[in-house]
């Protein structure tokens, strides 16, 4: 069994503490639109699709962040069109003085990982053209990537 190529990632739920603090972040900050709302969670999407992420409070309301060392989600990825797009959503988020978790240029993409208010790890990237794609290339210079656009 191999699965379809042409198969991909269609939505991530998280649980989350307070609806409206992660919706400061995932909406106020990443520019996310809302799709519907209910007292238990959102759906969010880029783009007027039914949902990218659905934040709930199914079992999380109140809760404390998973601790690191416990299994679960590490990141998850929102893959930006352009690296003008990546750059703008980089730029809002460290001038909203949200610190960066890590960087990287993968060689195959450029990703900036932060943290959400719920300790979730979310990774902002890029993907190169896929003829540019080379070796993982180490840690991306964010200042660089920042003043480049």
């Amino acid at each position: 069994m191999t699965i379809d190529p042409r198969a991909d990632i269609g939505h991530v739920h998280l649980n989350v503490a307070d609806l409206d603090r992660a919706l400061a972040f995932y909406e106020g900050l990443l520019g996310l639109e809302v799709q519907v709302r209910t007292d238990w969670g959102v759906f969010l999407s880029a783009g007027g699709y039914h949902h990218h992420l659905a934040l709930n409070v199914f079992y999380s309301e109140g809760a404390a962040p998973a601790p690191r060392d416990s299994a679960g989600l590490h990141h998850f990825a929102i893959r930006y069109p352009t690296r003008a797009s990546l750059v703008t959503a980089v730029r809002t988020l460290v001038e909203a003085g949200v610190p960066i978790w890590q960087a990287g240029d993968h060689g195959y993409s450029l990703a900036v990982y932060f943290r959400d208010p719920d300790d979730n790890g979310v990774e902002l990237m890029w993907d190169r053209p896929r003829a540019e794609w080379g070796p993982d290339r180490g840690p991306l210079d964010v200042a660089a990537l920042l003043a480049s656009g």
